[in-house]
């Protein structure tokens, strides 16, 4: 288990090729986002994203997202984009928001229970995203035990994680501090499951009618 601070451009070089070389190894990794901070793994290792469930002290039931580190990431990953889906990644990606859709069957991936859709984002944070085009598409949850405060620093995921993880990348403070909202695109009409780092009137400003989650 090993911090790096990635303020220091050398400790952040190190850190990214450390945090690669665990995900390749199916290990877990504590990273920097926007929003909060995630815990990861490769999003092609079912027994790392396992690990990660246990980490967080959670079962299948609740399956891990998935970040990418570009919009053309996700045609690669979905049956087909609906058309609001393109409007939402091409407003708020990279950013706080988001989008369930429905995964390619082809995938070969065990994220949990997903009934056939997964949950994407783009994270607006260059630690994150340097790792993401290093690793390709990650699982990643918050980094947090299940039913406690998502971390919103290095430190506070340190805390709960210990060492389970094996690579930790101290970005600083999540310059948001609160999780991203989820939007499902899979139905008529997009759905918003969550409310978070992006406004239900935003989301409404780009895709027209939505549904709010009760």
């Amino acid at each position: 288990m090993t911090t790096y601070d990635c303020s220091d451009p050398v400790a952040r070089r190190a850190g990214l090729s450390a945090a690669a070389d665990a995900a390749a190894a199916g290990n877990l990794v504590v990273l920097p986002t926007d929003t909060v901070y995630g815990i990861g793994a490769d999003a092609f290792n079912a027994t790392a994203v396992r690990d990660l469930l246990a980490a967080k002290g959670r079962g299948p039931d609740m399956p891990v997202p998935v970040l990418v580190g570009s919009w053309q990431t996700i045609d690669g990953l979905v049956t087909a984009v609906p058309p609001v889906a393109r409007l939402l990644v091409e407003a708020f990606w990279p950013g706080g928001l988001s989008l369930v859709v429905e995964q390619a069957p082809s995938l070969a991936w065990d994220l949990g229970d997903t009934r056939g859709t997964v949950m994407l984002r783009m994270p607006l944070h260059p630690v994150a995203l340097d790792l993401l085009r290093i690793v390709g598409p990650m699982a990643v949850s918050s980094a947090n035990r299940s039913g406690q405060p998502p971390a919103t620093s290095a430190a506070m995921a340190l805390e709960q994680l210990d060492d389970s993880v094996a690579v930790y990348l101290d970005g600083g403070p999540a310059p948001i501090g609160v999780a991203s909202t989820v939007v499902d695109v899979t139905g008529d009409l997009p759905r918003v499951l969550r409310q978070g780092a992006v406004s239900l009137d935003a989301i409404r400003e780009v895709a027209g009618q939505v549904e709010a989650a009760s």
